[in-house]
């Protein structure tokens, strides 16, 4: 029993670290725009036929009611950096650019790492996810993130 109690208060202790405030990143706001109530839908490539002049285009669906406002940010990342836990209200596109940042999702009950390096990219949801620059180099991401519209595509600056 007292082994139990010490495994989950360790537990506990890790999340409650992990749950802290950023630390070691630092964001550059790059724009913002608003965007008025849209629906977007192009057709996949094989529904297309010779409409497409030879191009493939891209099947893809968006909408947004009534509006949204679109946010891109640099991150930058210290070695041993961390974000905390946080979550957004709309999905975040994000595109490693340097280094690796690895990402762990709360709704995962296996806390399975999404570890993503330089060229490659991440959407997070909204559910709720952390990332940690767990390397000894920095590291540096492109983020686009989607949230509803309000006329204000700037949000306050994160630094952590």
């Amino acid at each position: 029993m007292i082994g139990l109690q010490c495994g989950l208060f360790v537990a506990g202790y890790t999340t409650v670290i992990w749950a802290g405030l950023p630390q070691g990143v630092t964001d550059t706001l790059i724009g913002g725009s608003t965007f008025g109530r849209f629906k977007v839908k192009t057709a996949p490539p094989e529904s297309e036929g010779g409409h497409n002049n030879g191009q493939v285009s891209l099947d893809f669906i968006a909408q947004a009611k009534p509006g949204m406002d679109m946010v891109v940010r640099i991150f930058d990342y210290l070695p041993g950096s961390t974000t905390g836990w946080h979550t957004h209200p709309g999905p975040v596109f994000i595109n490693v650019i340097s280094g690796t940042v690895t990402f762990y999702e709360l709704d995962d009950p296996t806390w399975t790492p999404k570890v993503v390096a330089a060229r490659q990219e991440y959407v997070d949801t909204g559910h709720g996810h952390i990332g940690r620059n767990e390397t000894g180099l920095p590291a540096k991401d492109v983020t686009i993130s989607i949230v509803p519209g309000g006329g204000n595509p700037t949000p306050p600056k994160y630094t952590g």
